[in-house]
């Protein structure tokens, strides 16, 4: 079993940046892949980012690339996502997800960990 908890959202100026986390409880996260999805209102999750377990592999939505930086931590049980020249349509609710495989995909249903989620308003 492992929980996940995102921090580090907040609201922010289009141009702007933040850094979320996910920390990570259990005893099998370094083999674990990891991934962030993000959901606006009145729209499906969409992927953002993934990572495997050793960060050899990367992966990210074409809306982020250039702009989103993913990596990991297994020492700390932590995943961690840069945004930086952040967006409006960035504003979102953000997931920190997990699997029980070392590669990652960008498929929502592959993943069977989720976080509670933290939100990121982005303003014009």
């Amino acid at each position: 079993q492992v929980q996940l908890v995102e921090s580090g959202g907040g609201s922010v100026q289009a141009g702007g940046s933040l850094r979320l986390s996910c920390a990570a409880s259990g005893r099998t996260f370094s083999s674990n892949a990891m991934a962030w999805f993000r959901q606006a209102p009145g729209k499906e999750r969409e992927f953002v980012s993934a990572i495997s377990w050793n960060g050899r592999s990367i992966y990210y939505a074409d809306s982020v690339k250039g702009r989103f930086t993913v990596s990991r931590e297994n020492a700390k049980n932590t995943v961690y996502l840069q945004m930086n020249s952040l967006k409006p349509e960035d504003t979102a609710v953000y997931y920190c997800a997990a699997r029980p495989y070392m590669l990652a995909t960008i498929r929502h249903a592959g993943y069977e960990y989720w976080g509670q989620g933290t939100q990121v308003t982005v303003s014009s």
